[in-house]
């Protein structure tokens, strides 16, 4: 069965939050190497239409969904009606996340609850909707964003949004251990500080390039990141070839140097 999908062109990709920023980027290079793109989305219907079409357009196949990856009976439809319309789900993209920044004084339980049942509980469904058929098939690709936040980065006020995307990361060593056996890798994208409408939007209205300049002095490469060198380390751990690796999280952050340590 693995044959037939050693291939990109025998490949169906659900990737949630893939409307904007690093999701967009994944769901348009995934299309490029030949895959049919799910892009699921929770709000923004006419982006995700127009991620869609530029993939129909360069002669892909591509299909929008909308759904609450908090919810599982939403997960659950979303993942059917993709398998109806695309094909056997064999990679899953759990890119949707939100970033909720507050301190110990500020702490709204209610939204830290909302992000975490978005960041955390989501992947839980996306994994449970799309599982069976991989196992069945005994083939599949599950790549989780995470987040240096969860490794100790020490940009202010993420400490319970790190929290989320530590749960993330070790989700993906426990999930690739009871689905590996199956023939079911799952690994983790850790992103460093990445230029998009979510990093933009300060609710703390700190300036943006004060933020950029900030993250620049702290990184090896001199630059904070673009959508596209995310896109490209998902798409490496999706890869038909990309199969003896699971259950690792590459750090994709052109060398942060402002981590918490000790020692």
């Amino acid at each position: 069965m693995e044959d037939h999908y050693m291939v990109w062109t025998n490949q169906v990709a659900l990737v949630t939050g893939a409307s904007r920023g690093i999701g967009r980027a994944i769901a348009l290079l995934l299309a490029q190497r030949g895959a049919a793109v799910c892009v699921s989305y929770a709000e923004r219907a006419d982006a995700a239409e127009q991620v869609a079409n530029e993939i129909k357009a360069s002669g892909g196949r591509s299909m929008t969904v909308g759904a609450d990856v908090a919810d599982f009976a939403s997960v659950q439809a979303m993942a059917e009606q993709a398998e109806t319309w695309l094909g056997p789900l064999t990679i899953l993209v759990n890119n949707a996340g939100v970033l909720y920044q507050a301190t110990l004084e500020t702490l709204n339980h209610n939204q830290f609850d909302r992000m975490r049942r978005i960041n955390v509980d989501g992947i839980i469904h996306t994994t449970r909707a799309v599982m069976a058929g991989m196992r069945a098939r005994r083939y599949g690709r599950i790549i989780n964003l995470t987040s240096i936040a969860a490794i100790g980065a020490t940009l202010p006020g993420n400490a319970f949004y790190a929290a989320t995307k530590a749960e993330a990361a070790i989700l993906t060593r426990r999930i690739a251990m009871e689905l590996g056996s199956e023939g079911i890798t799952v690994n983790a994208v850790a992103p460093g500080f990445i230029r998009t409408d979510m990093t933009q939007r300060r609710p703390d209205g700190t300036e943006w390039d004060s933020i950029e300049g900030h993250v620049r002095e702290r990184t090896i490469m001199g630059r904070i990141g673009e959508p596209e060198d995310i896109a490209n380390a998902v798409v490496f751990l999706a890869a038909p070839e990309t199969g003896w690796m699971t259950a690792q999280m590459l750090v994709v952050d052109g060398g942060r140097m402002d981590c918490l340590a000790h020692g």
